[in-house]
């Protein structure tokens, strides 16, 4: 079956990047660029917490029709690990995932329904992700998500103030270290600290998770052979209070990155290593 021709350039970006050893870079086709006027306008007054009478009910909506769509994409995901959730169920955390498809954050959701804690979960995503349109756009714009922007005027009046009522509540967030989505990337990346800041800054643990990805026999329609995930729930990383902010979060950056490391090897059977092959994309080989 022949292969999406756009996905094989997001492959042949992806292919380019490790050769550079940029290991965040975007690699999407196409990604919307936000104008200082939609800044203003969009981001700074975003509503995070809902506080309006219709964004309720616009996040009432996205919530159940997320929930729903959770199952019917995840009903063959397995979940590793849920005894790694007994000591946080009674406070905030932050989730941190590898990033490889526009739909990874379900397989999280997942979980965070059998624990029955979805009225507290919550996803950042990058600011562009509010200007998207149609169906895609409503849930990013309205399914409990949190821009993220370095607008200093959102940050101290908006941003940092929602996420303290958030934790505040037993909130959990799921951040994607990695920053950009890799299609299908199986490999673990290296992380940017935006996480573990948050984790340093609110005194809340982090729950690092990975997802192996697992080839199945019958292809999708881009001509990938279809995945199945298995989410590993991995010991929960709290802040060293006895090192200073900017140890602490440096510190459990490399803590998380070193578990996904350790599972992504024994998920894999192999050691992890940056240089780019077919192997890497799930589903291409």
């Amino acid at each position: 079956m022949e292969k999406d021709a756009n996905r094989l350039k997001v492959i042949d970006n992806i292919k380019e990047s490790v050769k550079k050893n940029e290991m965040n870079n975007k690699v999407e086709l196409g990604d919307p660029v936000i104008t200082d006027e939609q800044r203003e306008k969009i981001i700074v007054p975003f509503d995070i917490l809902r506080k309006k009478k219709k964004n309720k009910i616009k996040q009432t909506l996205a919530r159940r029709f997320t929930n729903v769509a959770t199952g019917i994409l995840n009903k063959d995901t397995e979940i590793v690990g849920l005894e790694n959730l007994e000591e946080l169920k009674n406070q905030g955390f932050i989730v941190t995932c590898n990033h490889f498809h526009f739909f990874d954050s379900t397989p999280i959701r997942k979980f965070i329904l059998k624990i029955k804690r979805e009225k507290n979960f919550y996803i950042l995503i990058e600011e562009t992700n509010v200007l998207m349109n149609g169906l895609f756009g409503f849930l990013l714009n309205n399914c409990s998500t949190i821009p993220y922007s370095n607008n200093m005027e959102y940050l101290l009046n908006n941003f940092y103030p929602s996420l303290k009522k958030l934790f505040d509540n037993k909130g959990i967030i799921l951040v994607y270290p990695e920053q950009e989505l890799w299609y299908n990337y199986k490999k673990p990346r290296p992380e940017k600290i935006g996480a573990f800041h948050f984790a340093t800054k609110y005194n809340v643990p982090i729950l690092p998770c990975f997802i192996e990805l697992k080839e199945l026999d019958e292809y999708g329609k881009d001509g990938f052979k279809k995945v199945k995930y298995i989410v590993h729930i991995l010991k929960p990383i709290y802040p060293n209070n006895d090192l200073s902010s900017k140890e602490r979060k440096n510190e459990m950056m490399k803590e998380d990155y070193k578990a996904k490391v350790e599972i992504y090897e024994k998920a894999y059977n192999k050691k992890l290593d940056y240089t780019f092959s077919d192997w890497d994309i799930a589903g291409l080989e």
